[in-house]
């Protein structure tokens, strides 16, 4: 099972969009998901439609409750989801002083069944605290969404030194598996720079793909439902596909 943490610091990168609508490509191109959502804001779980989610992944850090025992299935093709709830607002000071909390879901990650699923996406909170270590900790591969906006580049730099903490402290495995350039505005000359800004400063890191800034994007959490089933034939739709394609490509 390919393991990947969907993370940035920054707010409004992407994040979310990409760990639903790559979870749901992924499934078109029959692989079985699993996506994690560890951000207390829970809309993974909503835009999955889970209406009843408990107290979803705050049960496994405070009551060490087994992963797989809170994994629900969603209504898209391949994808199950543990779900997120506001209970995981108070996991952080919960965790405080805790011997080994940033370890946690490494532990019960590691006791997933080897056969359950091609891939574990964690969708991350947009901090760097203790949840987002936890899911460095945990996975093996990190992808990140960076808005196609000058200001996003100063906090990509700020997480990629957070990776190199965790990779000497934590997780020696970790490493980043693509850089994803999101909320592209081709029609402007400052999204283009960015990118290319992007591709001199990390080359083979940054995927080919870039998520084009599309309205039906926008629209399809309201209806609970991943792009490429909301609307197909979009833009949005096309975009993800292909970034599928790409990650599919770098299976071992």
């Amino acid at each position: 099972m390919r393991t990947m943490a969907i993370a940035n610091q920054k707010g409004g990168s992407g994040k979310t969009t990409t760990s639903v609508n790559l979870a749901a490509a992924l499934g078109e191109q029959e692989r079985r998901v699993l996506l994690l959502d560890l951000d207390p804001q829970h809309s993974t779980t909503a835009w999955m439609g889970l209406k009843n989610p408990g107290k979803g992944l705050f049960e496994l850090f405070t009551n060490q409750t087994p992963l797989a025992h809170l994994v629900q299935q969603t209504g898209v093709p391949g994808v199950d989801l543990a779900p997120s709830s506001a209970w995981l607002m108070g996991a952080e000071r919960f965790l405080a002083g805790e011997v080994g909390a940033e370890q946690i879901l490494r532990r019960s990650v590691a006791e997933l069944p080897a056969d359950g699923w091609h891939y574990l996406l964690i969708d991350c909170p947009p901090t760097l605290g203790i949840l987002t270590i936890n899911a460095l900790a945990a996975v093996r591969e990190l992808l990140v969404p960076v808005e196609a906006h000058v200001l996003a580049l100063a906090g990509l730099a700020q997480l990629l030194h957070t990776v190199e903490v965790v990779r000497e402290r934590l997780n020696p495995d970790l490493r980043v598996t693509g850089i994803l350039a999101c909320r592209m505005d081709g029609r402007t000359r400052h999204a283009r720079e960015v990118v290319e800004q992007l591709r001199e400063h990390s080359g083979d890191l940054v995927y080919q793909t870039v998520i084009r800034e599309n309205i039906r994007l926008a629209e399809c959490p309201s209806f609970a439902q991943p792009i490429t089933r909301y609307d197909p034939k979009s833009t949005g739709a096309a975009d993800y596909r292909r970034l599928a394609r790409e990650i599919i490509a770098q299976e071992p």
